[in-house]
């Protein structure tokens, strides 16, 4: 679980990303995090899953750099963003964003900084699988 920043099917662990942010470094006392979940409903539709794909090279280094940003722009001293990739049931965890500071403000100025900007920029797409059918949704913040 070296990877600060991954792509990947499997489910992940809030747990296991804070505990490896903290060995990093004694200096962090200030940790704020983000994780998305699938919602069982969108408007007035019924989700039973979503579906991701991306374009994973791209992805991968759009969030090293959303990464590396975050770090330079908030004095950051670590942050992780795990996204995960092909269907999620509803209920299921999706993304992942973990920033680790000196202090507390820059830790949650950061967070919300990294989804954001993850959810503009990464090329990552959502498809919603729905009673009624399948539809892929447009970005939105």
């Amino acid at each position: 679980m070296n990877d600060t920043v991954r792509l990947q099917t499997e489910d992940f662990s809030l747990d296991a990303e804070v505990a490896a942010l903290c060995a990093g470094s004694k200096r962090i006392g200030g940790i704020a995090a983000f994780l998305g979940c699938a919602r069982d409903f969108s408007g007035e539709r019924e989700v039973r899953e979503i579906a991701f794909e991306a374009y994973h090279d791209m992805a991968r280094a759009e969030l090293s750099s959303l990464r590396d940003e975050a770090i330079a722009r908030f004095n950051l001293i670590d942050a992780r963003i795990v996204h995960r990739l092909g269907t999620v049931s509803a209920g299921e965890n999706i993304v992942l964003v973990v920033a680790g500071a000196e202090h507390r403000a820059p830790a949650f100025d950061a967070c919300r900084w990294l989804i954001d900007e993850l959810k503009a920029r990464a090329p990552i797409w959502k498809k919603e699988i729905t009673p009624q059918g399948e539809s892929w949704v447009t970005p939105h913040p």
